[in-house]
């Protein structure tokens, strides 16, 4: 099979690989590290604090956080310049900016991946470009936007040599994600609190978070049986899920994916988990996690003397391995790169 040429446009506001919080940015270096140990010819535009096996070209030297509009423009625009002057087969993009930018550069054929929740400002603009090829991050996700009649679904993957095989958990619980309502933090607490056992919480406010942080998640961080753990980057996150009793997961909105329930089966650490977006699709009860309706109900499971003392922790990344690796997210998008080039006019 002949090298493609594909141009993998990434956002401007997190580095790839990311340092701490950044899922979209994760996803994009499995794709581009997992496309170019293939032997097809990768360029990432990123920003310059990246670190990638493939070409890189960069506008921003560093992340620009937070993210800004007119930052985005600026950063996908000069990739979808630069593209249009070079020799690829493919765009892959990762900000929906581009898709308006195709009608300046018709060729090469892109694909655009959506990793937001729906919204309708951007089902409407997905309307106005029904030509161009989508892929959904989960079937649930799909189902909530607008139809699209390009559209593939292509689960997150990510690489399981980061993760170390399955041992023996400590007694604590965790928590990793942002501290906002719909995560649910405050829930997980709760739960482990009725539970009666330690839960560690990683994770930070972001803009727009505050009220729900200083009402709720303040008061609940300084009880005993918590540890905050802040921000943190991978290295210490599977660390973390190494050794975690499981991952709780109560969210209360449709969630597109969470990828942090695939690094906790990965590391062996089974996914409790409220069963709203992603989570029916992704959690299987028994073999990598619990899919569970409330807060007595979470607390129930992960009480010492239930389900998760006889989990297995082994087989849990044994198929977390089968369905969420690298080289199935890669091969997935291959599958798809080929049908677009099959599809597209010389």
């Amino acid at each position: 099979m002949n090298a493609l040429r594909i141009a993998l446009i990434s956002t401007p506001f997190v580095a790839v690989p990311p340092a701490g919080y950044g899922g979209t940015e994760l996803v994009v270096h499995e794709l581009a590290e997992g496309l170019q140990s293939r032997g097809h010819e990768v360029t990432l535009f990123a920003t310059g604090d990246s670190r990638t096996s493939a070409q890189l070209r960069t506008f921003y030297d560093r992340a620009q956080w937070p993210p800004e509009p007119l930052v985005e423009l600026n950063h996908v625009s000069w990739a979808m310049e630069k593209i249009a002057a070079g020799t690829f087969d493919l765009i892959h993009a990762h900000s929906a900016l581009a898709l308006g930018l195709t009608r300046l550069v018709p060729r090469p054929p892109l694909a655009y991946t959506i990793h937001h929740v729906r919204t309708p400002e951007f089902s409407a603009f997905y309307q106005q470009f029904p030509d161009q090829h989508y892929v959904a991050i989960s079937t649930s996700q799909m189902r909530q936007e607008e139809p699209l009649s390009r559209c593939t679904v292509i689960h997150h993957g990510l690489d399981p040599l980061r993760f170390g095989p399955a041992g023996e958990p400590d007694d604590y619980v965790c928590f990793v994600a942002r501290l906002s309502k719909i995560k649910g933090p405050d829930v997980a607490i709760d739960a482990a609190m009725a539970a009666g056992v330690p839960i560690r919480v990683a994770g930070e406010a972001h803009r727009g978070d505050q009220v729900f942080f200083s009402e709720e998640m303040k008061p609940r961080l300084e009880l005993p049986h918590v540890t905050r753990l802040g921000g943190i980057g991978s290295p210490q996150k599977e660390a973390l899920l190494r050794r975690a009793r499981a991952l709780l997961f109560p969210i209360c909105w449709e969630e597109p994916f969470g990828l942090i329930m695939i690094e906790a089966m990965l590391s062996g650490c089974p996914v409790v988990a409220f069963g709203a977006g992603s989570v029916p699709e992704i959690v299987e009860p028994g073999v990598t996690g619990f899919v569970v309706e409330d807060t007595d109900e979470m607390a129930a499971t992960i009480r010492p003397g239930g389900v998760l003392d006889s989990f297995d922790r082994r087989a849990c990344r044994a198929r977390a391995v089968e369905r969420f690796s690298r080289d199935r997210l890669v091969d997935d998008h291959l599958r798809l790169y080929h049908e677009i080039l099959k599809g597209t006019p010389a």
